[in-house]
C-alpha cells in the first residue's frame, strides 16, 4: 500500500537533510511504526507521501499512485491527523466532523460504522466547540476527521504526543480496531513503548532509517548482552562504571543503570562488577541480566552508528 525509494528531501537550500535516500514499503492493512525523537525527519516523510511536500529526489506509491503525478487521487484515498490539533476551534465537534465530510463528498452518517467506537465518546460534548476540548478529546476528534472520507491508508504523526496515559492507551486500543476493519495505518511516534504495538516498525534518525523489522526481531537482534546496574548512590554509579572497562557503554535507564558488554569478551560479569563496586565503596548492588526493550535497540545502533 505504502513505497518509498530513495527519497530525500532538504531545507534551508539543501543545507539541512531531513530526509535521507529513505526506502521501506508497507503492507495492505498492516499497523506501521516510524519511532524517532523529535526532528528525526518523520513528518517530513508523511507529507511527502500525503502529497503536502515534494521529495527532491527519489519516488514513492501511496495506494499504487505516485505522489507527485497522482496526487489528486492519493488524497482521495488517505486520512491525515498531523501532530499538531489542526481542526477549526471555533467549530464544535458536530460541525468540524460535519465540514471534513463535506470536503470528501460524502456524509457522518454513510461511514458511521468506521467512527462509531470513537465518536460515541465524544458524542455527548457534541456542541462543545473544539478549541475547548481536552488533549484526549481533540485527538479523538482528529482520528474522526480523518476517517471521515473512509480512508483506505491512515496516516497519524505522532497522535499521542502530549496526551495523557490513559487517553494513549485508548487511542491504541482504536488503531487496533480500525486494522482489523482492513485500513493501513502508518503511526509516528517517539516513544518507545509504543513499538512493541506495530506490527513492524522503522527506527529513523537524523533522517536515515536504522533499522526495519519487527519490534520483537528487532530486540532478538540485540547484538550483545545487556546487565541492569543499580547501588545506593546512582548518581555517583554513573560515573565510576565507564572506569570499568574501556570498551563498555551504559547509560541511565529510569531506576537502573543499562551496561552493553559488547566488546568485553567473556568476563564473569554479575561477580567481577559487583566485586568491582564494592572496592568502590557501593553497598546494595544489583547486577542482572535483562533482555532488551526497543529503547535499548535504539541507543545500541546510534553507539555503533557513531563509533
Amino acid at each position: 500500500m505504502v513505497t518509498t525509494t530513495n527519497i530525500t528531501k532538504t531545507y534551508q537550500k539543501g543545507t539541512v537533510k531531513a530526509v535521507d535516500n529513505v526506502s521501506f514499503s508497507v503492507e495492505k492493512g498492516e499497523l506501521f511504526g516510524l519511532i524517532g525523537p523529535d526532528g528525526a525527519g518523520k513528518s517530513s516523510i508523511f507529507r511527502m507521501l500525503t502529497t503536502l511536500l515534494l521529495p527532491d529526489s527519489g519516488s514513492a506509491t501511496v495506494a499504487g499512485h505516485d505522489i507527485v503525478t497522482d496526487y489528486q487521487r492519493i488524497r482521495s484515498k488517505v486520512g491525515y491527523m498531523p501532530g499538531r490539533f489542526s481542526l477549526y476551534p471555533d467549530l464544535s465537534i458536530e460541525e468540524n466532523l460535519h465540514f471534513f465530510a463535506t470536503v470528501f463528498n460524502t456524509t457522518v452518517k454513510e461511514n458511521y460504522h468506521l467512527i462509531e467506537d470513537i465518536y460515541v465518546q465524544i458524542a455527548p460534548f457534541g456542541k462543545r466547540r473544539a478549541g475547548k476540548l481536552s488533549g484526549g478529546m481533540k485527538q479523538k476528534l482528529a482520528l474522526c476527521c480523518a476517517l471521515i472520507h473512509k480512508p483506505t491508508v491512515l496516516f497519524l504523526d505522532e497522535p499521542t504526543t502530549g496526551v495523557d496515559p490513559v487517553s494513549r492507551r485508548e487511542f491504541w486500543e482504536m488503531l487496533k480496531r480500525l486494522r482489523q476493519q482492513g485500513i493501513t495505518i502508518l503511526v509516528s511516534t517517539p516513544y518507545m513503548d509504543e513499538a512493541s504495538l506495530c506490527d513492524r516498525i522503522a527506527l529513523i534518525q537524523n533522517g536515515s532509517i536504522l533499522s526495519i523489522d519487527s519490534p520483537q526481531g528487532i530486540a532478538d537482534a540485540y547484538p550483545s548482552s545487556l546487565y541492569a546496574v543499580q547501588a545506593n548512590d546512582l548518581p555517583r554509579l554513573i560515573h565510576v562504571l565507564p572506569t570499568y572497562h574501556p570498551h563498555m557503554h551504559s547509560y541511565l535507564f529510569g531506576e537502573y543503570i543499562h551496561l552493553d558488554t559488547r566488546g568485553m569478551g567473556g568476563h564473569d560479569l554479575p561477580e567481577e562488577l559487583t566485586r568491582f563496586l564494592a572496592a568502590e565503596g557501593f553497598g546494595d548492588i544489583e547486577v542482572k541480566p535483562i533482555a532488551p526493550t526497543i529503547e535499548d535497540c535504539f541507543i545500541n545502533m546510534l553507539i555503533r552508528h557513531d563509533t
